[in-house]
This record gives structure tokens, C-alpha cells and sequence, in this order.
């Protein structure tokens, strides 16, 4: 794989933005952001425990897709206390997937703004991710194809970014949103996943405080390097062709998988699977001869 580091800034104004990073649809790290922010003093796996011990929280971990799981299903739950006193005592591979912030405690509505970056910001839909040493995202690309802004608190993180442009060499899953589950993005088998020496992407390690943007529908792949935390914030896609798509998965490919997992049960998960390789392959195929 070809990876470039992610262009970092200190700052950014709103006309900077816009016309260096959305335009074109590039990358960025701003790394002093939200130093204004009372979340930038007062967020913290402690910090959380307090405000939101009590709450049972969903959990997630790295382990394949099984055709009885429905979409985003989580795989266990605990207490939130519960949840980061094992963060603080082991690895895990267990991590906290879109957890609204106003839904969940809406006091926490006070430790933050919405950045005026030139883009309207989804102001109902804050959320919140965890993860424990070594717990990490499969690559995937969000359902909305959003422009995402990534502000992460306490620890490090690795994020790992492909353009769609990218995808077919990345072995999509088809009728998903995630690649081949048995790729390690970290540190990749090339011998067995070829195509993958044919794409170029992107590669940052964030830190307390600093925003990653993600352009629209890019790729991701999340590694905590050690536990830790981040909040996102959207704003809706502007480009129509990653609106209609938006919309197609939304409203179609996500039903329609389900059906499909209901009435084939494991084999379309397999075909899926097995589909991810042979068209991933095809184009390589295409693309050396």
C-alpha cells in the first residue's frame, strides 16, 4: 500500500477549509482546534466514568460477520464503568460504535461547539467511539457517505483513509459497506491480498485534541494504539452522486442485505465474501494487462 501522511495544520479559517481540504476533497489534521473547548481539559476516560457510569452501552469487537447478527447489532453490553475499568486494566478488542452524546447524556451538550467550517453540521448527531488497546474498525465507509469530522480525546489512535476511488482494489464486500474482514489495514498481507499493492491512500495518528476531516464516503480504518476516545460530527454529502448512493443505502442495500442474510443464512455471507476477492482480483487483473 501506498500511504501518505495526512497533511497536518495548526489552525485552519473557514475559507482555508473549504477551498484547500472540502473543494477537493482532501484530508487534513487540525491539531489545536479546540483548545477553547472545555472538553479539551475535562474529557477523559475518568471523566466519562463519572457522567456516565450507570449507562449500559453497546460493544463491538473484530469478529466476522455472522448472517443471524442484523445490521450494526451490537455483540455484548455492560455498564459504562464497567466498560472503562476494563479499558484501564487489559486489552480489548471491545469498542463503543455511535454512541449519541445528546441521547445518552445531554450534559455533555455543554463541553463542546459546533465549528463553523463552511458546511452544515447534522446538530442532533454528535457521537461518541471507544476502544481499548489494539481494538480496531474494519475498513469501511460510513452508510451516508458524510463529510466527517473526527475530534479525538485521551490516547492515540491510528486512522488509515482510502478515496472511493480506491475501492476496487480494497476487496469491498458487495451489498456492504466494509472490506474483506480478514485484512489486517495495519499491517496488511500483500502475498495474500495482492490488489492492495496497487492503492494509495492516507495515514495519520491522532493525539488528544486534534480533528481529523474525512471527505466524503472515504474508507476508514480506526486502530487504537492505546485506549481512548473520539467524537464525530457530520455534515450531509454534497456532491449528488454520493447523495444518491447515500440514499441507495440507506433506503435499499441495507434491507435488502438483511433479506438476504434471513433467507440464505451463512451462504450469502460467504458468496459475499468470496465475491470480494474474485472482483477485487478481476480488476487487478485488468489493471496489469
Amino acid at each position: 500500500m501506498n500511504l501518505q501522511e495526512i497533511t497536518r495544520v495548526a489552525t485552519i479559517s473557514k475559507e482555508e477549509f473549504i477551498e484547500d481540504f472540502f473543494k477537493p476533497q482532501r484530508p487534513v489534521v487540525i491539531e489545536r482546534f479546540v483548545e477553547d473547548w472545555p472538553a479539551y481539559s475535562k474529557w477523559n476516560l475518568d471523566y466519562m466514568r463519572s457522567v456516565a457510569g450507570d449507562k449500559t452501552v453497546p460493544l463491538y469487537d473484530d469478529r466476522p460477520v455472522n448472517h443471524e447478527e442484523g445490521f450494526n447489532e451490537p455483540h455484548a453490553q455492560m455498564k459504562m464503568s464497567e466498560y472503562i475499568d476494563l479499558l484501564r486494566s487489559e486489552p480489548t478488542k471491545y469498542r463503543i460504535f455511535l454512541w449519541n452524546v445528546l441521547k445518552e447524556v445531554p450534559e455533555l451538550r455543554k463541553d463542546f461547539n459546533f465549528p463553523d467550517f463552511g458546511l452544515k453540521l447534522m446538530k442532533g448527531l454528535p457521537m461518541l467511539f471507544f476502544g481499548g488497546e489494539g481494538s480496531n474498525t474494519f475498513m469501511h465507509y460510513d452508510i451516508d457517505l458524510a463529510n466527517i469530522f473526527h475530534f479525538h480525546f485521551e490516547g492515540k489512535k491510528e486512522c488509515i483513509l482510502f478515496p472511493q476511488s480506491e475501492s476496487k482494489f480494497l476487496y469491498k464486500v458487495p451489498h456492504s459497506l466494509i472490506t474483506h474482514e480478514s485484512i489486517d489495514f495495519s499491517d496488511p498481507d500483500l502475498d495474500k491480498w495482492p490488489a492492495l499493492k496497487q492503492v494509495s491512500g492516507y495515514r495519520a495518528y491522532l493525539g488528544h485534541g486534534e480533528v481529523l476531516y474525512m471527505p466524503e464516503g472515504y474508507w476508514h480504518h480506526m486502530k487504537y494504539i492505546t485506549p481512548g476516545f473520539s467524537m464525530s460530527l457530520r455534515a450531509i454529502a454534497r456532491n449528488p452522486k454520493n447523495l444518491g448512493r447515500a440514499l441507495y443505502n440507506v433506503l435499499v442495500m441495507r434491507y435488502y442485505d438483511n433479506l438476504m442474510r434471513r433467507l440464505k443464512g451463512q451462504e450469502w455471507i460467504d458468496w459475499k465474501n468470496q465475491q470480494a476477492i474474485a472482483r477485487t482480483h478481476r480488476s487487478l487483473n485488468g489493471a496489469i494487462s
